[in-house]
């Protein structure tokens, strides 16, 4: 049996943290401004993303045969203490706005000049015909919502919420 294998490797490590975090305010503002809605951060949350050690999840699913990787400060400690717990959402809804979030995300991953190469570095292969699962799913669109909210980005129509 032919193993397919998913991998997101979203790697934002100390180097692309830091050169992200040191480029100037005015390079800032002009490249990553495409928000217009203020996201307002709790405590809890404002502390997580201050995390500069690296925060490894893997998601390798026998059944499903595809496998997740996220490598970002952070992320482990976001999703276990402030993201909406697993169930919450319907992997059906979890499916529709991964779609959304993917296309937006590989969208500027192929346009570096306008959208920080830092941030995104790497396109996602996320096919709308594959059932990766609820974890897969759970997992990849919440690292949606981290990633918006830290960086304070807007992948699609709708506000980052949690």
């Amino acid at each position: 049996m032919k193993k397919k294998l998913l991998k997101f490797t979203l790697l934002f490590g100390a180097i692309g943290i830091l050169t992200y975090s040191c480029g100037s305010t005015k390079e800032k503002s002009q490249i990553n401004q495409v928000n217009t809605d203020e996201i307002t951060l709790s405590e809890a949350e404002k502390k997580v993303f201050e995390k500069v050690e690296g925060d490894t999840i893997t998601i390798a699913n026998e059944e499903t045969e595809y496998e997740i990787i996220i490598i970002e400060p952070g992320f482990f400690t976001w999703l276990n203490s402030i993201a909406r717990p697993e169930g919450y959402y319907s992997q059906n809804f979890l499916e529709n706005r991964n779609q959304i979030l993917v296309i937006n995300w590989n969208q500027r991953v192929l346009q570096p000049m306008r959208f920080n190469p830092d941030l995104y570095m790497q396109q996602i292969d996320y096919q709308p015909n594959i059932d990766y699962g609820y974890e897969v799913n759970y997992k990849l669109y919440n690292y949606f919502i981290f990633f918006q909210r830290k960086y304070n980005q807007r992948l699609g129509p709708f506000i980052p919420r949690i």
